[in-house]
């Protein structure tokens, strides 16, 4: 019998990526004539591009750059997609956990050449069972629809699986759901803020995690 749903969000958990964004959603909105500050771009990240945008310039804007905005970005970091970096661990902690019997399942807002190029990156689509998109669902994170998607794709319960991302978002999605949630601090989002969004347990990256996975809610028992 599976351990149970395995659940990964992807930039800033098992990618080196966020600030990579910041950069292409700062030019982005440049190139639209908006002045954005890095710190509050950096703190959006996670939300798929509509909402990152209506957070970002509120419901006053011009809503008719939205697109051109998007646009941009993706063609920004598509600049990228070459060379994103994995987190040391990423790979080996996938394998890892599908070696336990984890059903392991992404949950991002990336989709097309860019979720392909991710997962050049983390080389371990071996033990990855299946993708769930912010593309395939009505609502993106911190809506739960991203994590349930994960859920049926991995055949399994809230009560048997586990969510681990980076972000306020990942953490409020993963509550919602009814999942279990590991933050990790690779993303750069304070940990107070992390385990003030739902987090269980945080750690340092993926590294640590892997270090200490007996001592995660991967080695805990679950709550069925």
């Amino acid at each position: 019998m599976a351990a149970g749903a395995a659940i990964f969000d992807v930039d800033g958990t098992l990618t080196d990526t966020n600030h990579l964004h910041v950069v292409a959603w700062w030019e982005a909105f440049r190139q639209a004539g908006h002045t954005v500050p890095m710190p509050d771009i950096h703190r959006a990240v996670g939300l798929g591009s509509g909402d990152l945008i209506e957070r970002l310039l509120g419901p006053g804007r011009d809503r008719d750059q939205d697109s051109a905005i998007s646009s941009a970005h993706k063609v920004l970091y598509g600049t990228y997609f070459d060379r994103l970096p994995a987190f040391e661990g990423a790979g080996d902690l996938l394998r890892t956990l599908a070696g336990r019997d984890w059903r392991v399942v992404l949950a991002t807002s990336a989709s097309g050449p860019e979720l392909a190029a991710l997962r050049r990156a983390v080389d371990a689509d071996e033990a990855v069972r299946a993708t769930a998109s912010s593309d395939d669902v009505d609502e993106g994170k911190p809506a739960p629809e991203p994590v349930r998607l994960a859920l049926e794709l991995a055949g399994t319960d809230a009560a048997q699986a586990v969510f681990v991302g980076d972000t306020v978002w990942d953490m409020e999605a993963a509550t919602r759901a009814g999942v279990r949630s590991v933050a990790l601090l690779s993303g750069g989002i304070p940990r107070a803020d992390l385990q003030a969004a739902g987090a269980d347990a945080v750690f340092r990256d993926v590294a640590e995690l892997l270090a200490r996975l007996d001592d995660s809610p991967f080695g805990a028992p679950s709550a069925a």
